[in-house]
């Protein structure tokens, strides 16, 4: 895999217009349960693009939607409660969306980048940290760019309050979700 590196040292996306490929992309999290264990789950349904800016990467762009019913812990159960009005409310609120409002390169391919996410009709800032993982040709010709996403949220934040106290003391969920988003994304 070939990354792209200015005189300056920055690895970056190179300039131009690149589509989310769903088939090689990810969009995950982490929780706590019983603030013991950590369960995992995904969104299978999300389309994304990302704008790449031609002179600095503090002037790209990207957005996404997540279609929340799509979400998959490996429990039916679990799942069903998550797009209840308990969580989710996916009926009523069946998209997650993000945009970016502010990048910062820090260092090498690592950025901090600033969206808009809106989830349950609520926007919040939040702050993630992003890196270039690369660039690269496919067996088709096509040139595919490599980027890892990783923040936390407090659900609490985006009407996601649901909860339930333990005898024992803590909570059964926790309210830091950890985000985890790998992206294959094609020149479009």
């Amino acid at each position: 895999m070939t990354q792209l590196q200015t005189e300056t040292g920055i690895v970056r996306v190179p300039a131009g217009t690149w589509k989310v490929d769903r088939d090689h992309s990810s969009v995950a999290f982490e929780v706590k349960h019983l603030m013991i264990a950590t369960v995992r789950g995904h969104f299978s349904e999300f389309d994304g693009a990302l704008e790449a800016a031609e002179d600095d990467p503090s002037n790209s762009r990207a957005w996404g939607t997540v279609y929340v019913a799509s979400i998959d812990t490996g429990n039916p159960d679990r799942d069903a409660h998550l797009r209840s009005p308990d969580f989710f409310d996916s009926e009523r609120y069946p998209e997650m969306r993000f945009e970016t409002t502010r990048i910062r390169h820090t260092e090498g391919g690592h950025y901090t980048v600033w969206c808009d996410l809106t989830l349950k009709d609520q926007t919040r800032e939040v702050e993630v940290d992003a890196c270039v993982e690369g660039v690269a040709e496919d067996p088709w010709g096509n040139e595919r760019v490599g980027i890892s996403i990783r923040g936390a949220i407090d659900r609490t934040e985006f009407g996601l309050t649901w909860q339930q106290a333990l005898a024992s003391g803590g909570l059964l969920v926790g309210e830091e979700v950890r985000v985890l988003i790998d992206v294959s994304a094609v020149r479009a």
